[in-house]
């Protein structure tokens, strides 16, 4: 299933199932249409995966083409595995360490108002072993639909390049805010941080980049020399501390600065 739906029927077995009872609104549609365009649109952004989750039926429900995070599989079969795909390529201690991270995100969860809920998102490192060779992802987790009892039913799962050197690196943010939660995993407590603040210039510069456009191309579109593009490139890289613009438009993007 590596082909996002496009019309009412795809959607509506595509969020809710082939044999559920559930009926779209015509604001879940509209909400739907949304996802599937943020689907398709990371989709061409080579760094990054993305699939959909079940927490209900424990189970995928949409997996990306992107090979980075297939770990050899085609999305056929990461979809049929499921659970056990972690359990196949993450190591034992970085999944003792998603567990605790779900635990403990899950609780957080609960505490937030029920209109709100969907506004959140967790990401967090780990390792993808795909053979011999590891990897160390990041990993970001949005709800897209909710149960009336107000846990996640359904979920967005990005999957990147991580731009840091471990495992861990657990974030809680909400779209539209400056400040995001880090959690301690030792002691399961979460501390509120200030945002990084990025200058139009280098959003500007990331957005484009983001598009596929080269460093000439960007400084067409800018009006300015390529040496200022590169300057502010490296400028933005040493605010970032990552080392190339896959790193960048991986963190950004994860922490939701882009």
């Amino acid at each position: 299933m590596g082909r996002a739906p496009t019309d009412m029927d795809d959607i509506q077995r595509f969020f809710f199932g082939k044999n559920t009872v559930h009926s779209l609104s015509e604001a879940e549609y509209a909400q739907s249409r949304n996802y599937l365009e943020t689907l398709r649109a990371v989709s061409r952004l080579t760094y990054m995966s993305m699939y959909v989750i079940d927490y209900q039926l424990k189970e995928f429900e949409y997996v990306s083409d992107n090979p980075f995070f297939l770990c050899g599989h085609s999305p056929e079969e990461v979809m049929e595995l499921g659970y056990a795909f972690y359990f196949k390529h993450v190591s034992p201690e970085d999944l003792e360490m998603l567990i605790k991270v779900n635990e403990i995100g899950f609780n957080f969860f609960d505490r937030i108002p029920l209109a709100e809920r969907k506004n959140y998102s967790i990401s967090y490192d780990f390792n993808l072993l795909n053979g011999k060779e590891k990897i160390l992802v990041n990993h970001k987790l949005t709800p897209i639909f909710i149960t009336e009892e107000g846990k996640i039913w359904k979920a967005l799962c990005l999957v990147s390049l991580s731009a840091n050197t471990a495992a861990g690196n657990i974030v809680l943010s909400k779209a539209g805010e400056d400040v995001f939660w880090e959690l301690d995993l030792p002691s399961a407590e979460w501390h509120k941080t200030e945002k990084m603040k990025l200058t139009d210039r280098e959003l500007q510069i990331l957005r484009y980049h983001a598009q596929g456009l080269s460093i000439g191309e960007i400084a067409e579109r800018m009006f300015v020399a390529t040496d200022t593009v590169k300057f502010h490139r490296r400028k933005l890289f040493e605010k970032l501390q990552v080392k190339n613009i896959a790193e960048a438009l991986a963190y950004t993007t994860n922490n939701k600065l882009l």
